[in-house]
This record gives C-alpha cells, sequence and structure tokens, in this order.
C-alpha cells in the first residue's frame, strides 16, 4: 500500500516539476522587453514571478529526490529475507569457492593420502584417474591398437 502512494506522490511531484519549468521564463526573455514584450511580465508584480516558480520548483524537486530514494529502499529490500550488505554478499561468494563451487552443507572431498601435510597440502596437484579401457560388445575389454 505504501509503494502504491510512493508511486502515486512520484508520478505528481514529476508533472508538477515539468510544469512549473515551463511556465518560468528563460534567460532571454528580458532581451524582449526593449522591444515592448517587458509589459506582459507585470502581473506578477516587479521581481516578476521568478521567485516564487522557482521556490516552489525547489521544493517539488526536494519532494522527488527524496521520493525515488523511498522507492528504491523499498525496492531492493524484499519481504522475506534481511537486506543484504555488500559485505554479506562478498562472504557468500569466498564461501562458495572455499566449498570448490559444491552446495551449502556438502563437504569437500578428502585430499589423497601422499599429497602431503601442511601449506603446500592444498596447493598439491592430485593425479587425475585413469580412463577405463573400452569394452566390446560381449564385455570384454578390448586391446588397444597397434602404433
Amino acid at each position: 500500500m505504501l509503494h502504491v502512494i510512493l508511486t502515486i506522490v512520484q508520478v505528481f511531484s514529476c508533472f508538477a516539476i515539468i510544469g512549473l519549468v515551463l511556465l518560468q521564463r528563460g534567460k532571454g526573455a528580458e532581451a524582449g522587453a526593449g522591444f515592448g514584450a517587458g509589459a506582459s511580465g507585470t502581473v506578477f508584480g516587479a521581481r516578476g514571478a521568478g521567485t516564487a516558480l522557482s521556490r516552489a520548483t525547489a521544493i517539488f524537486v526536494a519532494i522527488f529526490m527524496l521520493n525515488s530514494l523511498a522507492l528504491t529502499y523499498m525496492g531492493t529490500r524484499t519481504a522475506d529475507a534481511p537486506p543484504k550488505s555488500i559485505l554479506d554478499t562478498v562472504a557468500e561468494k569466498t564461501s562458495d569457492k572455499v566449498n570448490n563451487g559444491s552446495k551449502p552443507g556438502v563437504t569437500a572431498p578428502p585430499a589423497p593420502a601422499g599429497a602431503g601435510s601442511g601449506a603446500n597440502a592444498a596447493s598439491a596437484p592430485v593425479p587425475a584417474p585413469a580412463p577405463a579401457a573400452p569394452t566390446s560388445g560381449s564385455g570384454q575389454p578390448t586391446p588397444p591398437a597397434p602404433k
């Protein structure tokens, strides 16, 4: 419900900013005053509408920015899980690398007996298993081809 209300406020403030910016006079508007176009600016007084419109624009811009931050915060937060920080994400990635990419709770296979001990045990190469000999249709291994 709060998400819908914030979205409506966001759209309203967006259209208000667009309308207020279009109502304001540009910097070149004073150049036309020398040719008789300056009389239309006297409706808002001697200072013109610049201060009221620019102040209203600043207020709507502040509302828009704060509302954008609130919508972003609500969009990244899920109801089921607590919010995650960057450190939590890095910790998960490093734990996945330690587990050799296996699922959590599954331990890595034990090192072979001849792998050594100490700090070099983890970096020692593990020999690959020998490939199985191909079998013929009778279940007997086929002899290797002559070279």
